[in-house]
C-alpha cells in the first residue's frame, strides 16, 4: 500500500484533490490531502507564511505516513516548490515526487524570477488580483475558468473557483535551495498536462529539460486535470506507486 501525501496549487486548498480520493483508496492505497497553513488568511496571516513552512509541513505529513508502504508526495502547479524544498529537507521522508503540470524550478531561483523567463501568458495574469495590503494575491473568478479549467465539467468549476483562497506572496519569491545530494536523491516524475493554460506545456517541457524527470506521463487535460481527468490522473499516480512498490 501506497501513501499519497497531495500538496494543492496556488489559491486552492486540499479539496482539489478529493475526486481522486475515492479512486486511489479504491485501490488499496491513502490519500492526505492537507491545506497549506495559512491559506486564505488576511494580510498579516499571509505575510507570517513562508517556503521554509510549507516545505517543513509536508515533510511532516509525510513522516506521519512513513510505514504504511511507499511515500508518494505529489504536489500541483505552485505545489512544486513545495515538493522540491522538502525533499531537500528530508529526502528520508519521501520515496518519490510526482510534479502534476507543477513548478519544477532549479536552486537558486524563486518561482516569480523563473516566471520572468517564460513566454508571455497575459490571460493568467489578467485574473490575478493583490490583496489589500499587498500581501497576497485573490483570483478573479469571473475570467478564471478559462484559464484553470476549460476543458472541466462547467459544476465543478464552479464549486471549484467558489473555494479559492488568498495565496501568500513570499513563498513564490522565495529563491530554492536545492542540492544533488539531498532533492537529487529522491525520484521524481512529471504528469503534463497538455492543454494546460496557466503553466503551458512548453514551460512544463522546458522545467523538465533543466531537472530531468524518470518518468513523464502525458496527460489530455487542462491546469486542472482532477476535474478534467480525474480518471487519467489517478491511474498515472497509482502506475507510478506501483512501480515504486515493485
Amino acid at each position: 500500500m501506497a501513501s499519497f501525501v497531495m500538496i494543492h496549487g496556488a489559491w486552492h486548498g486540499g479539496w482539489a484533490f478529493e475526486p481522486l480520493r475515492a479512486r486511489i483508496e479504491a485501490a488499496g492505497h491513502s490519500v492526505a490531502a492537507p491545506d497549506l497553513p495559512g491559506m486564505g488568511g488576511d494580510d498579516e496571516a499571509l505575510a507570517n507564511v513562508t517556503l521554509d513552512d510549507w516545505a517543513a509541513f509536508a515533510v511532516d505529513q509525510c513522516r506521519a505516513v512513513r510505514g504504511n508502504g511507499p511515500v508518494v508526495l505529489c504536489g500541483h502547479s505552485r505545489g512544486g516548490i513545495v515538493l522540491s524544498q522538502a525533499a531537500e529537507r528530508d529526502p528520508a521522508a519521501m520515496d518519490m515526487l510526482v510534479y502534476i503540470c507543477a513548478m519544477l524550478i532549479p536552486s537558486g531561483v524563486s518561482r516569480a524570477e523563473f516566471q520572468k523567463d517564460q513566454l508571455p501568458n497575459p490571460a493568467f495574469q489578467a485574473i490575478i488580483r493583490p490583496t489589500p495590503g499587498g500581501r497576497g494575491t485573490v483570483i478573479d473568478t469571473e475570467r478564471a475558468a478559462e484559464v484553470f479549467a476549460q476543458l472541466s465539467p462547467a459544476d465543478a468549476v464552479a464549486d471549484a473557483l467558489g473555494r479559492l483562497a488568498a495565496e501568500p506572496d513570499r513563498p513564490r519569491a522565495t529563491p530554492l535551495r536545492l542540492t544533488p545530494e539531498r532533492f537529487g536523491s529522491v525520484p521524481r516524475h512529471y504528469v503534463e498536462c497538455l492543454h494546460d493554460r496557466t503553466i503551458p506545456i512548453q514551460d512544463q517541457r522546458r522545467m523538465q529539460a533543466l531537472q530531468p524527470c524518470d518518468r513523464v506521463i502525458a496527460l489530455e487535460a487542462d491546469h486542472s486535470p482532477f476535474l478534467s481527468a480525474p480518471d487519467a490522473l489517478a491511474d498515472a499516480l497509482l502506475s507510478l506507486a506501483d512501480v515504486q512498490s515493485t
